[in-house]
């Protein structure tokens, strides 16, 4: 029997819907109407079926003699759904009222009925709509890419993909194993095949025109390059259902086509900027097979324009994901395809492609990218080729790859910030330790030596500078820290003050790293 108890006061009052369904069965009532109830009140996470009480308003007990033997249709319910079901029995002046206490599906699974969903619209009985299907799906990491594809055999396979994935994996890994080893033997060593079949995986990444087509209806990837927003034919069109390593380097080429070249000038020198970054393409292209929805018919597009690239794939973000925290959280909605990408070196760990991304838009100087028009069903990427903010260039130009590898992706979006003007709302200080360190920013302030180049105000007095230099003087040779602490000011920003002191020759920098220490200069 339940715990989960309700007096027939409380029953009276109760609102129907989602969780609790009241019908009258005075006499009896069908057990499978009352299975597709109850599957559908453990998929909205359980509820009550009531019998013997009216469900139109005011309500009142008119008893029911419905399932004389309980404890049978108990068993026979649980049987068909797989959720617990409990009963109680309730009296109200000599009328019987059943109700049955179901509990809610498990999670990532749907509960069904001959093979149907059920689902409450309110008080609507329907089959479970495709989109909340997917996402309960999605709730416990189903991969549908690791799941046997019926019917399919090695035969489905292309040996030109699977040579390509070799050739990738050997290539990466180092391990010249690879090499000797059979098609079946590779595929079993990535788990693309297993002992019960080949899986979704594998026909995704390594399969034929004909098999994709029959097992993967509709899930081809398409290429257009458009030369306006302006609706119509695309002036370039591809279609690729086949295996992705069969056409993976063919889409960056149709990208690299129209590639066109930016400059940007620091001082004597004129730097070149691909509109398009193949690291970029190749990840965004790499995010969209690992996490589309192939359980939803439609295409992967990747749509060129003269300084823009979008990338549509169907399903909306993974459970869990969104736009706020897509930085921050890893959920590949494909586990075994994201696995086998991460094997032959393709991604460098599941979920860092989009912090990637980012970093290398800031670095370019472009906008950051747009998922402006994804909903449950697609996911719109947009990565902007312009370059926007030509200082910024300039500014890590001048940081060096040294200090460029200590960022993090939250310092490049900061970064990024401040060239935009974007409004930076509560910030705390700790946020910009990193950049503070470096000598890039002072507070929420560009440093000094990195203000200058792109033409900014100097933040640091002459005064500020005439006592340093003059303790420099005093002490004869100094470390950072001592300046540090006899000035009070924080530790980026005094670096950021010696490297342009010590660059305009007003005082020498001796040593490197930890040992570095100033003395005094020629330069007055």
């Amino acid at each position: 029997m339940s715990n989960n108890h309700a007096t027939i006061e409380e029953l009276l009052v109760a609102t129907e819907g989602e969780h609790i369904q009241f019908k009258e069965a005075k006499n009896r009532f069908d057990s499978g109407g009352a299975a597709r109830i109850c599957c559908a009140l453990a998929n909205r996470g359980g509820g009550k079926l009531v019998m013997g009480i009216s469900d139109k308003r005011p309500r009142k007990v008119v008893g029911s003699t419905a399932f004389d033997q309980p404890e049978r249709t108990r068993k026979g319910l649980i049987d068909k759904l797989h959720v617990m079901v409990d009963f109680e029995i309730l009296e109200s002046e000599s009328k019987r009222v059943l109700v049955f206490n179901v509990a809610s599906r498990p999670v990532g699974l749907p509960v069904q009925v001959d093979g149907i969903a059920w689902w409450y619209e309110a008080d609507s009985l329907i089959p479970m709509p495709e989109d909340v299907r997917r996402g309960i799906y999605a709730e416990n990491g189903f991969d549908f890419s690791g799941e046997v594809c019926r019917g399919a055999t090695l035969t489905d396979l292309d040996e030109k993909a699977i040579s390509a994935f070799r050739k990738t994996w050997a290539t990466y890994s180092g391990n010249k194993r690879i090499a000797t080893l059979s098609a079946e033997q590779l595929l079993r060593d990535c788990d693309a095949i297993t002992d019960t079949g080949v899986t979704y995986a594998a026909l995704i990444l390594f399969g034929t025109r004909k098999a994709v087509r029959k097992y993967l209806p509709r899930s081809e990837v398409i290429f257009e390059y458009r030369s306006s927003e302006a609706s119509g034919p695309a002036a370039q069109r591809e279609e690729f259902t086949e295996g992705f390593f069969n056409y993976n380097d063919r889409i960056w080429e149709l990208v690299n086509l129209r590639n066109d070249k930016q400059h940007y000038q620091d001082g004597m020198f004129v730097f070149p900027i691909d509109t398009f970054n193949e690291r970029v393409v190749r990840e965004a292209l790499l995010n969209a097979i690992s996490h589309r929805d192939y359980q939803l018919a439609g295409s992967v597009f990747v749509r060129q324009y003269r300084d823009k690239l979008v990338i549509e794939s169907p399903g909306g973000f993974p459970y869990g994901i969104t736009v706020d925290n897509i930085l921050d959280r890893q959920s590949p909605r494909n586990l075994l395809i994201a696995k086998i990408f991460q094997l032959c070196g393709l991604v460098e760990r599941s979920g860092q492609g989009m912090n990637l991304i980012y970093e290398l838009a800031v670095r370019e100087a472009k906008a950051l990218p747009d998922f402006k028009g994804t909903d449950a069903y697609f996911v719109k990427l947009t990565i902007s080729g312009q370059v926007a903010a030509k200082r910024i260039l300039t500014m890590f130009h001048k940081i060096g790859e040294e200090r460029l590898e200590k960022l993090t992706t939250e310092d490049y979006i900061l970064i990024s910030k401040f060239y935009n003007k974007d409004e930076i709302v509560d910030i705390s200080p700790e946020k910009f330790a990193h950049l503070a360190e470096l000598g890039i920013v002072e507070g929420t302030k560009l440093s000094e030596v990195y203000r200058r180049s792109i033409g900014g105000q100097s933040v640091a007095t002459t005064d500020r500078k005439i006592a340093v230099k003059n303790f420099i003087q005093e002490h004869g040779e100094v470390k950072t820290a001592d300046l540090v602490k006899a000035f009070g000011l924080s530790d980026g920003y005094m670096r950021a003050l010696l490297r342009e002191m010590a660059t305009d020759g007003t005082i020498e920098k001796v040593g490197d790293r930890r040992y570095t220490s100033y003395k005094p200069g020629g330069r007055e």
